[in-house]
């Protein structure tokens, strides 16, 4: 619950303005320095403000109705009324404790049953719709558009795959990809952008533009239409047919000509722009999480995040035992016996475990015997969590959840959603909840962006929607993944925490890159494989690589990432610039943990420690070897007690490197 609550109605003012009267209403940040203008006029409209100047240029909000009605076209202003927010908000199982939530709210009210709010935050804009009717009807279409002032430069992922036979495939896809870096004029209109997205629009400001709260409504692509983005949404599935991967995925064949059905009174998704100064401001930016939804869980106590033993990246390649590796029980006590030795919570039984093309997760092939593993965790203190394809879930998801809940099953990754229509979004919200229920934890792969699901129901511990570490199973030497992990934790981290799967012990230092699915590796160093267990926010995080390589190659890089923790008291982003580098540092209990990681380029980094107060600490150090460059897995590692004397330390990190540093007083 809120542990401190102040809600102050500053004004309610009731007014009425006739059809084609403009009317013009700002909402100012609790500081002054963010400010929307919002337009009643022919058109609703808004605008974005900072420090006096604007960067986002009035930009229409309508939706249109089944019923004949737009909203926001010819709107009549009824009513308005303000307010503010000042509030700590608890944030268990997440990269801090609580976060503080202040804002601005205007709050307007509309002939036709439907109002619009508005909030300005000291670090963003977020307005949505809300229907206060009740009568049923189907949104048409939903208006969205960010007009910029200026050819901005943008830094966007388009959906992966693209026919420009079928532009409308785009909206069945796995939310995968790098970025492209251009001017928005220069973006292909053709092709659509999955969110967020992240907006340069100079003098150092910097805007992320994503949603939150996308429940039972489809999700938003943003798509370059001159100088502005206008939205786009996934019509509403008619026919869907099983197939895809494995017959584990529905398929859109027909769509109605709507975007979501309305049953009655509801509030729709915000949209956000984030506004940062620096850099760094985009990577610690809570709005996602602060507007979702609040949690409605009475008791979250038996959701237990940690480290998880992951099977598939490194294709259960265990060597030195008695036994044919592979999906089977003895590789799977293997994991297990791994797992306990260090101190890893779960075991994960990715894709394999159920009979393959069934979408029946009760048919489980003859090599496994699932209670008897469940079982040989629990003696051993270690939890299981299986892997499900999407409609093998769904298709009987109570059952499911009930029969392996009882069986000692701690959580369920399902994969494969591969869409975002208001089916899908409101597949989550039932799966979370049923999931809750049951006590299990879930981890959506297939998935898009968090959208604050993670606050509504805590028991949602991690998402994909990331170009991961799997994708250096397949993918060619000409991705820039240190780049790519140094994009994200500014763009697609603003919007909720990520299945990355980092981990890898096989590390590559630049120009010694391959792609192998058996025996895969990391570009970059292996400092910059610990690094990210500090950079990245997940709570249900893996450990990606074999037990094999982490006993024989990891020394005391495996004893380090087997023990940090998931979740995090504080979080502090000490220095970054997006696609250059990072420096987050993290603090559980009286124990901080720092991580770098840079690009393909060396740099030397001053790390500040003003942050740990004074004293004396100690401090174990992950940091690149003088030959990382080189040989990626060269590291150095040293421990001792440290004087604080509130100076910036200077870390260097080889091409592609990074650093990892656990410091206790």
């Amino acid at each position: 619950m809120i542990t401190r609550h102040l809600i102050a109605w500053v004004a309610a003012v009731a007014l009425a303005v006739p059809a084609g009267a403009q009317k013009s209403l700002e909402l100012a940040s609790p500081d002054g320095k963010v400010k929307t203008n919002i337009e009643v006029g022919q058109t609703l409209s808004y605008d974005v403000q900072v420090d006096g100047r604007q960067v986002i240029a009035p930009s229409a909000l309508t939706m249109k109705t089944s019923t004949g009605v737009e909203w926001g076209v010819s709107p009549k202003l009824k009513g308005q009324k303000r307010s503010s927010l000042n509030e700590t908000v608890p944030s268990p199982l997440t990269r801090q404790k609580e976060m503080k939530n202040e804002c601005n709210v205007l709050l307007l009210t509309f002939a036709g049953n439907y109002q619009v709010e508005f909030r300005a935050y000291n670090d963003g804009v977020a307005y949505r719709y809300i229907y206060t009717g009740k009568k049923p009807f189907e949104v048409v279409s939903e208006g969205v558009e960010y007009r910029l002032p200026a050819d901005y430069t943008c830094t966007v992922p388009y959906v992966r795959d693209f026919n420009e036979n079928n532009p409308t495939r785009q909206f069945q896809n796995s939310f995968e990809n790098t970025y492209t870096i251009d001017a928005v004029s220069k973006l292909d209109g053709r092709r659509y952008s999955f969110l967020p997205l992240v907006v340069d629009a100079g003098s150092g400001v910097k805007l992320c533009l994503t949603e939150t709260h996308l429940e039972n409504y489809p999700g938003l692509y943003l798509q370059a239409d001159g100088q502005r983005f206008r939205g786009v949404n996934a019509p509403y599935p008619k026919e869907v047919k099983q197939g895809g991967h494995n017959n584990l995925q529905m398929q859109v064949q027909t769509v109605e000509n709507f975007i979501a059905k309305v049953e009655g009174a509801r509030s729709f998704p915000w949209r956000i722009t984030m506004v940062a100064r620096r850099d760094i401001d985009l990577a610690q930016n809570n709005l996602s999480y602060l507007l979702a939804a609040p949690n409605r869980l009475t008791d979250i106590s038996w959701v237990k995040p940690g480290k998880v033993a992951w099977d598939w990246w490194n294709d259960w390649n265990i060597s030195g035992v008695p036994f044919k590796s592979g999906v089977n029980n003895d590789t799977y006590k293997y994991y297990i016996d791994f797992a306990a030795q260090k101190g890893i919570e779960y075991v994960i039984l990715d894709e394999g475990w159920a009979v393959n093309g069934k979408a029946d997760l009760f048919q489980v092939i003859p090599e496994i015997d699932l209670k008897g593993l469940v079982d040989y965790g629990r003696q051993k203190g270690v939890g299981i969590i299986l892997w499900a394809g999407y409609w093998a879930f769904d298709r009987e998801m109570e059952r499911v959840c009930k029969h392996f809940s009882e069986m000692g099953v701690k959580g369920f990754k399902v994969d494969f959603m591969d869409r975002d229509d208001q089916i899908i979004t409101d597949f989550y919200y039932r799966a979370a909840a049923m999931g809750a229920k049951y006590h299990l934890m879930m981890d959506f792969h297939g998935a898009f962006k968090p959208s604050g699901l993670n606050r509504t129901y805590p028991n949602v511990v991690n998402f994909e929607g990331v170009n991961g570490l799997e994708q250096l199973k397949w993918s060619p030497a000409t991705l820039d993944q240190p780049k790519y992990d140094c994009q994200i934790p500014f763009i697609r981290q603003a919007a909720g925490p990520m299945d990355y799967t980092q981990g890898a012990m096989l590390n590559a230092a630049k120009g010694h890159y391959q792609p192998c699915n058996s025996e895969p590796m990391s570009m970059g160093t292996r400092c910059h494989q610990l690094g990210l267990y500090m950079i990245l926010e997940s709570p249900l995080s893996m450990l990606c690589d074999s037990p094999t390589h982490y006993m024989e190659l990891g020394g005391p890089c495996t004893d380090f990432i087997a023990q940090v923790p998931t979740v995090w008291d504080e979080t502090i982003v000490l220095a970054g610039e997006i696609g250059q580098y990072i420096v987050t540092a993290r603090r559980s209990g009286n124990t901080w943990y720092v991580g770098g990681i840079t690009n393909w380029d060396a740099r030397d980094v001053e790390v500040p420690t003003a942050f740990l107060g004074t004293g004396t600490v100690r401090i174990e150090a992950f940091t690149d070897g003088v030959n990382a460059h080189r040989k990626g897995d060269d590291y150095l590692f040293r421990q001792g007690n440290f004087p604080l004397d509130g100076k910036s330390v200077q870390v260097h990190m080889a091409p592609g490197g990074g650093f990892a540093a656990k410091i206790t007083k």
